[in-house]
């Protein structure tokens, strides 16, 4: 986690400055974006707001330094235009420059008296697209991520800006004209004009406005508008889009729920510093009543003109969440996830700028978005691995919560019944506050996970006759019963009972996934896909088989065991249209007796109150990862899953189908809960010197030839380890190896990984590696990427 509490400049790496954009700012020590290696492989800084004039040239020449869409680390000299905008040349203005052959769009970065470059050798802005900066809020955590993530300033400002103002549109959100009614007190002119008359009363139904369409709609004419404007009994107003500001009075629209006394003390908690930044990890079982405590927050700032940031992991959390808070406050909702339109995402992101949207809810690049009164900002399953973009800038949304709230110095609260060893630990150690909510509204306790031995049983499209039972008896009782198998497809491969032959994957090392709707095998990492074959390849003969159960073949077999009941397969391959989703979770939410077969999509966040039954198909597929995290992962995965169960009048039972009943870890989390687990595994991390107890950057490099990305691995991590024993800096450098799935996409992936107590030392050690690769004309011939705080050694 990067937030500079409780040790600025020390435990962090940071350290307090003054900022350009006129507003607190943090740098690191490491290095700035354009530092360079001089011939003794030190830092050294390039850029300077005032650089001497180059080329021989002794009067000084005003520069603007332009963060444009390079994958390279460095700012761009242009001259400004003869005419200079009407606010005067500031940081943070969208401009249009040359760049090579073609125009592009970027930001001024940086205000300079001179070049490196002689002046006759720099262009010249094209066009000024603003008439004010980009806010100072949004340039501050462009600047950070950057640095932070050691990405390109200009690729992260590309990212972190709505499509349309990338492709140089207006920074305004879109208006309606909205017809509001007037009262003269003398209705006498409109006697002899029946159809105004008629117009007139509509309007007055609709005394906040009513937009034109609305108003043609009703069967009037635009001519007929005007003659009521004319009159005076109408009259036109532009209104935005999106987010009409509040007018005052109730903010509610239903009245809060009550709260029990673990609920009301987290909440006072909460209350004791709204004005200040106040980090609190909220740990509640499933259906603890966490949301109620987000909504009862967000009403306490909203009363004081104070927007809230709400951070969800995916995209089907966003709707129902949407609606709950919807439902309940009368101040502009508003959401932010990838299935707006660019003019949507534009029109919220622009409300929220300007304060109009006081509630803005969102996914992972939600934590962009420009707040004008920030009040707070709320991370619901604060665990969850979407948060975290694994291409291009690799940021984690949860983590930049953490450092835009203390640039705030707003409250923030991170929410999950699961926490990631980052937050728990912060919060163990006093950093965080920690709150915890144990009781669920319904008095049942969560269900507890009963282990049952898969060895040497027979089973039907994965289930055990047990788990069948279960069912049965689950459905005759008239409730619910989730299938929880977190493999899609029909059967995780194909293979041939003759000869052993597997269908493997041409471009990975994997095997192909046998899908049945529609008939074919897919890989699931490089997404290449093929006919399946009517005989086995190797030796010709038609006996081929497919092993083990996915989605597809659960959901089959339950079809067949219970024909008279509706089975809901929710999967990425069977949600993929618009709104299916929903529209699936809606006919869940009637009640009526069904079966759901389903991945981790389920086990997110939903409240599925007619679930009283869980069935884990196989808990195993995790346990045993080469990855350090995944007993994590898979614990947090499983208690989330088991909280599906048992949420509403009825206690929920949760059947946990494996080959290792006896392996320890999963003994302790089905007898003590994932708190215990996690103590237990925290201990052992701190032990073996692992995340949190050290601070990790992974460099991914990849190329179609093994040769050339093991040879720069090695080149790298010899050059890196004689830079770290010369100044003496205690980093760990291991690698390079080959990744957990050496080849991806027909290309060879080799990982070198960094390691240190402190996260300075880990960002020092990582910038020098990372200008060493620029520098280095071999690294041209691959790919690379550095991952600060990697979550996945995939």
């Amino acid at each position: 986690m990067p937030p500079p509490d409780p040790l600025p400049g020390t435990a962090y790496g940071f350290e307090k400055t003054a900022n350009r954009l006129t507003a607190p700012s943090y740098r690191f020590r490491a290095a700035a974006h354009s530092s360079k290696l001089n011939a003794g492989g030190q830092l050294s800084d390039s850029v300077s707001n005032q650089a001497r004039p180059q080329g021989g040239s002794s009067a000084p020449f005003q520069v603007l330094k332009v963060a444009l869409p390079s994958p390279l680390r460095r700012l761009f000299d242009y001259l400004p235009t003869r005419q200079p905008p009407a606010c005067g040349w500031q940081i943070g203005l969208r401009v249009r420059v040359p760049f090579g052959r073609r125009e592009v769009v970027g930001v001024v970065a940086e205000l300079a008296n001179g070049s490196e470059l002689p002046q006759g050798k720099l262009r010249a802005i094209s066009e000024v697209l603003d008439d004010a900066p980009l806010p100072n809020d949004w340039q501050w955590l462009c600047h950070f991520a950057a640095r932070y993530y050691q990405h390109s300033l200009g690729d992260t400002m590309q990212l972190a800006m709505p499509a349309r103002m990338r492709q140089g549109h207006p920074m305004g959100g879109r208006t309606q004209t909205l017809w509001l009614p007037l009262s003269p007190g003398d209705e006498l002119p409109l006697q002899r004009a029946p159809k105004q008359a008629e117009l007139y009363a509509l309007l007055r139904q609709h005394p906040h406005g009513l937009a034109a369409r609305a108003v043609t709609a009703h069967g009037f004419t635009r001519e007929q508008l005007l003659a009521l404007q004319k009159k005076g009994f109408a009259r036109a107003q532009e209104a935005t889009l999106t987010a009409t500001p509040y007018a005052g009075g109730n903010l509610l629209a239903s009245p809060s729920l009550p709260l029990n006394r673990e609920q009301a003390s987290a909440l006072a908690v909460l209350h004791e510093k709204l004005e200040s930044y106040h980090p609190c990890l909220l740990e509640g079982v499933t259906g603890s009543g966490k949301t109620e405590i987000y909504l009862q927050l967000i009403e306490a700032l909203a009363a004081k003109g104070k927007q809230s940031l709400v951070l969800v992991p995916e995209i089907g959390l966003t709707p129902q969440t949407l609606a709950r808070f919807k439902s309940r406050f009368r101040v502009p909702v508003v959401a932010l996830h990838s299935g707006l339109t660019d003019l949507e995402r534009l029109d919220v992101w622009e409300a929220a700028a300007n304060g109009r949207a006081l509630v803005i809810i969102g996914t992972r690049s939600a934590i962009f978005t420009p707040l004008k009164n920030p009040g707070a900002i709320i991370v619901d399953e604060e665990h969850d691995g979407s948060y975290k973009q694994h291409d291009g800038l690799r940021y984690h949304a949860r983590d930049l919560a953490v450092a835009r709230a203390h640039y705030h110095n707003i409250p923030l609260l991170l929410g999950s019944a699961t926490p990631s060893f980052e937050s728990l630990q912060q919060a163990l150690s006093g950093h965080y506050r920690h709150l915890r909510l144990t009781q669920r509204p319904s008095r049942h306790p969560p269900a507890k996970l009963e282990l049952i031995d898969l060895r040497h049983q027979r089973r039907q499209g994965g289930l055990l006759p047990g788990a069948i039972t279960a069912i049965k008896n689950t459905l005759a009782s008239g409730k619910q019963a989730l299938v929880f198998i977190n493999r899609r497809g029909f059967a995780p491969t194909l293979a041939c009972h003759s000869c052993g032959w597997i269908a493997e994957c041409g471009q990975c090392d994997s095997r192909m996934t046998l899908h049945r709707q529609p008939p074919l095998l897919a890989c699931h990492h490089c997404d290449s896909r093929r006919a399946l074959p009517d005989a086995c390849p190797e030796c010709g003969s038609g006996d081929l088989r497919a092993l083990g159960s996915g989605t597809e073949r659960t959901e089959e077999t339950l079809q067949g065991l219970f024909p008279n009941v509706t089975v809901h397969r929710i999967d990425r391959d069977s949600t993929r249209k618009k709104e299916s989703f929903e529209q699936i979770l809606k006919e869940i939410q009637r009640g009526e007796p069904c079966l759901l077969v389903g991945t981790q999509m389920l086990a997110k966040g939903h409240h599925l109150p007619h679930v009283t039954l869980v069935v884990v198909v196989n808990a195993d597929g995790g346990l045993y990862a080469a990855d350090f995290r995944a007993l994590e992962h898979s614990a947090q995965l499983l208690e989330q899953v088991a909280g599906r169960a048992g949420r509403a009048a009825h206690p929920g039972r949760v059947l946990v189908q494996t080959l290792h009943p006896d392996d320890p870890h999963l003994g302790q989390l089905a007898e003590h809960g994932y708190g215990a687990l996690a103590r237990s595994l925290l201990e052992e991390r701190r032990l073996a010197m692992l995340p949190p107890f050290c601070f990790m950057a992974l460099l991914r490099i990849e190329s179609p030839h093994e040769e050339a990305a093991t040879a720069l691995g090695q080149q790298a991590a010899q050059a890196l380890q004689q830079w770290l024993t010369m100044v003496k800096l205690p980093v760990r450098c291991l690698g390079p190896v080959p990744a957990p799935m050496e080849r991806r996409q027909n290309r060879y992936h080799v990982h070198i990984m960094l390691a240190a107590d402190k996260r300075s030392q880990r960002h020092t050690a990582a910038n020098w590696l990372v200008q060493w690769l620029e520098a280095n004309r071999e690294a041209r011939k691959v790919r690379w990427s550095i991952d600060i705080d990697p979550q996945t050694l995939a």
